[in-house]
């Protein structure tokens, strides 16, 4: 007859598993991994926001540019005014039904920004003949790092930090200066 198996090994070599130090050493990988990827991850948000305030911004001026050739009023009043309560069904001077109603309707956050709009310029008959918009990170170096604003021009400006003092009054957008790293316009 043969001898059994496990004859002549000792009981640790047949037990199986990992050791404490073993898994301790997987779970510092683990963490340093990490500690590597969630930066990354969190940069590549605010990047994703930010694009998608820029596209925002273009969305909204060419709403602005579609409602002033819809309704005898020229620009709209108010950021309200180009969107409307989803579904929009019926667009007017009042809900225009061109833009998402997320930015349109409630706190106009969208995407980790907050917008802003005004028509501007009024003329002796109330018809307004500029626009401002504005988008604003909800928090600065979480949610984006730049502001972003424009007006009837198109041109889509940037600012940094992100929370800057930009407004809707009437060249507001206007009268961000061009400051390489700082400010300026958007490329396209």
């Amino acid at each position: 007859m043969g001898k059994p198996a496990n004859r002549g090994k000792g009981k640790q070599e047949l037990e199986e598993g990992f050791s404490l130090v073993e898994l301790l050493i997987v779970v510092i990988i683990i963490m340093v991994i990490a500690a590597i990827a969630i930066p990354n991850l969190l940069r590549s948000r605010m990047l994703a926001n930010e694009s998608s305030a820029v596209s925002s911004m273009r969305q909204i001026c060419t709403a602005q540019g579609t409602y002033s050739s819809s309704w005898s009023t020229g620009y709209a009043p108010a950021l309200a005014n180009l969107g409307g309560p989803a579904p929009c069904m019926v667009a007017t001077a009042a809900a225009a039904c061109l833009i998402d109603p997320l930015l349109s309707t409630g706190g106009f956050v969208k995407s980790g920004y907050v917008y802003n709009a005004a028509g501007t310029r009024p003329d002796a008959n109330g018809v307004l003949n500029g626009f401002e918009v504005n988008a604003t990170p909800v928090q600065v170096q979480v949610s984006g790092v730049r502001a972003f604003c424009s007006d009837a021009s198109g041109v889509i400006k940037f600012v940094t930090p992100g929370a800057a003092p930009i407004g809707v009054a009437a060249g507001a957008c206007a009268g961000v200066a061009t400051v390489p790293g700082s400010s300026g316009p958007v490329g396209n």
